[in-house]
């Protein structure tokens, strides 16, 4: 593509990094940002069998999230094979000379918390994690997304990836919120419109007046569930809320590299007429207070919606799908959403961990109690010390919930925290396939003010009922 042909958002920053292409049309791409987390080791093991070092440690930082106890911080993890995988990111970043935010650190949460939170995340360029929600950082305008271990190893002995160029999809969303709806709606309904892999192979960008009036907390969790709809990444064009939330972070730019950041930002914008490879509108005055009943994101339903029947169902494998989903999530044809009982609650992930959605939570649960086991763990340790500054732990602890420290915790299921078998958790993570959450553990996905409320009905619930 030539640069006097408009282009989108997501060309401009291809066409910055891009090295070399291959005849079979595959990308050479060079890499500004790299993120990593325990799970990393195995790229570090594969180097040091090749007898290879990190190109450049400077542009790495290290984050300790997936295996760290929200119980028991200060111990890495009360289990002790949790604690390998902690200890095996501390000595691999000190040998490599990467900075780790690591157990203990003022700045430790949750990969992609953090990034944002710390200024790593900025406009324009690519930024990568061995951790398919990666998507998170395209809120700000930057092209991030997911890699596996080999690609991880790649990234740190050459600070590069070869990438196949996906296909473009612009997802316009336009008009006013009803009140009670936020961004997991937003998110969970457009994917049940869509499909779970409604956006495969394709990078989305996210557009429209809904979507330049959500906050940047917002924006990142529309652009984090990207993949839950097939999207190898999804992005929002960085505007002067971008700019407003990055100012005087950590690692953001100072003085007059700030002002030449922001000239450069202002350019990052897709030029009318660039043509997508697939365009999709939403009315956001369709979208209710939302939440998944089945095994994918797919499977959403307004909250004052009924269970689906298998006889409805035309289609004999989607019939036997569907049947298969019920008996496993133990629901019947024809119950209403809001007569389903919840077994405990949780409320955290890099999804909606954030102080917008602890605040949102706290004020359905001020002043009552909670019928459930309620845990709630921040997205960082700076997101969680700003929670007691506000006195939202002292609310949250009154009302019944537990008060948890920062980690991937009950979303990823490998660190300890866990749904048991059979029992349903509302929760407002990302994913809600079989035993994600635990082994037989039914999980529904919602917004944090709706978690909050079944925490305190026992049952899922309209968070509308509490205003």
């Amino acid at each position: 593509m030539s640069y006097s042909e408009t282009r989108t958002l997501f060309e401009k920053i291809w066409s910055r990094h891009e090295i070399l292409t291959r005849d079979d049309g595959v990308s050479l791409l060079s890499i500004d940002r790299h993120l990593c987390h325990e799970g990393s080791f195995h790229a570090f093991d594969k180097l040091k069998m090749q007898n290879k070092t990190v190109r450049c440690p400077e542009l790495t930082v290290a984050i300790a999230d997936h295996y760290v106890s929200t119980s028991f911080p200060e111990k890495g993890n009360e289990v002790e094979a949790l604690k390998v995988p902690i200890k095996k990111l501390e000595i691999n970043s000190k040998d490599a000379g990467i900075r780790l935010y690591g157990v203990g650190s003022k700045e430790q949460g949750i990969v992609h918390v953090v990034g944002p939170e710390q200024g790593l995340t900025i406009p324009g360029i690519t930024l990568v994690c061995g951790d398919s929600h990666t998507a998170t950082h395209g809120a700000f305008g930057c092209l991030a997304f997911g890699i596996g271990a080999s690609e991880v190893a790649h990234v740190l002995a050459t600070q590069t990836l070869w990438q196949t160029k996906p296909k473009t999809m612009r997802i316009n969303i336009n008009g006013s919120l009803s009140d009670g709806v936020v961004a997991k709606d937003i998110i969970l309904h457009l994917i049940s419109v869509i499909g779970a892999n409604g956006a495969s192979g394709h990078m989305i960008e996210y557009a429209g007046s809904t979507i330049r009036n959500l906050s940047m907390e917002g924006r990142m969790t529309i652009c984090n569930m990207s993949i839950e709809a097939g999207g190898r990444a999804g992005m929002v064009e960085p505007d002067q809320k971008t700019f407003e939330y990055l100012k005087g972070r950590k690692h953001s730019p100072k003085l007059k590299d700030w002002d030449l950041a922001i000239k450069d930002w202002k350019t990052l914008a897709t030029e009318p007429g660039a043509i997508f490879d697939k365009e999709v509108t939403v009315d956001a005055g369709e979208i209710a207070p939302s939440l998944t009943w089945g095994n994918s994101p797919e499977e959403t339903l307004p909250v004052t919606g009924y269970i689906p029947s298998p006889e409805d169902e035309a289609d004999i494998s989607k019939r036997e799908t569907l049947e298969g989903t019920l008996e496993y999530m133990g629901l019947t044809p024809g119950q209403k959403l809001t007569d389903i009982a919840i077994d405990r609650v949780f409320i955290g992930s890099c999804t909606n961990s954030r102080i917008e959605d602890l605040r949102s939570a706290a004020r359905i649960a001020q002043g009552k109690k909670a019928l459930v086991p309620a845990i709630i763990v921040p997205g960082s340790t700076l997101i969680k010390k700003q929670a007691e500054a506000e006195g939202l732990d002292k609310l949250f602890m009154d009302a019944g919930f537990e008060w948890r420290s920062t980690g991937c915790s009950m979303c990823v299921g490998m660190n300890g925290d866990i749904t048991p078998p059979g029992e349903r958790c509302a929760s407002t993570s990302n994913r809600n396939f079989k035993g994600r959450q635990g082994p037989g553990s039914r999980t529904h996905l919602m917004s944090p003010a709706m978690a909050a409320a079944a925490a305190i009905t026992g049952r899922v619930t309209d968070a509308r009922d509490f205003s």
